[in-house]
């Protein structure tokens, strides 16, 4: 397993927030902690790009809404002009429509600025280091839109499945426990050749492109449990 790599001794931030006073607020937190030092400040999107081009940084804390250019398009810049800077967004809001693009888009944090000091400032240190660090609220939100999609993917699993015929299904969850062509074959009482003609139509059926996708579709319907062939 790649290890994370430590925290440096200092780590140099950029913080763009449109509201001056929070801003400032946020940089005076920042600079409490002696590893931390905060390299340039931005109003908008715009210059947040302008700094991250002027100063070396190690991390960006983007404000989510601003003028111009917002914080989500301003990081899809980032990502393609700074794709290894870490980036945490930065807001009062807890809309779960920017924080799934956030998370999207490539942002290691959603920190939300109602957050403590010691909340804050362990977060940074946190993402500066390799990690992810979400507020705990927007946190508890992931989990839940996580669970969310994993049911939602189940039904329409489910639903594809369902169109198969019982041969199709049986196919299905052989190939879903890792079994080879001729394994298939031999646990159905199959030709290799009938077997790929299975694939092929599943594959077409499903809408995906290899046995890998197929697998993971499989697993997502409850195929495997509920059609255990082998003997």
């Amino acid at each position: 397993m790649t290890e994370l790599p430590p925290v440096q001794d200092e780590v140099r931030l950029i913080v763009a927030d449109d509201d001056d006073l929070v801003r400032a607020g946020i940089v005076a937190l920042l600079r409490t902690d002696p590893a931390l030092a905060v390299v340039a400040q931005a109003g908008d999107g715009h210059a947040a790009l302008d700094a991250v081009r002027r100063h070396r940084a190690d991390l960006m804390l983007l404000d989510i809404r601003m003028p111009g250019l917002d914080g989500l398009r301003t990081l899809e810049h980032l990502r393609h002009e700074h794709p290894l800077l870490p980036v945490a967004m930065l807001t009062t809001f807890t809309d779960e429509g920017y924080i799934a693009e956030a998370v999207s888009l490539g942002a290691l944090g959603f920190l939300l600025k109602s957050d403590g000091p010691r909340e804050l400032i362990t977060a940074v240190k946190a993402i500066a280091a390799g990690h992810a660090a979400f507020s705990p609220r927007v946190a508890r939100w992931l989990v839940r839109a996580e669970a969310t999609a994993r049911i939602r993917r189940g039904r329409s699993a489910r639903t594809l499945v369902d169109t198969l015929t019982a041969r199709q299904r049986e196919v299905l969850a052989e190939l879903a426990t890792g079994a080879s062509n001729a394994e298939i074959a031999r646990r159905l009482h199959l030709t290799d050749g009938t077997v790929k003609q299975y694939l092929r139509g599943l594959f077409e059926r499903l809408g995906t492109e290899n046995r890998v996708q197929a697998a993971i579709l499989a697993h997502e319907a409850g195929l495997p449990e509920q059609h255990d062939t082998r003997s």
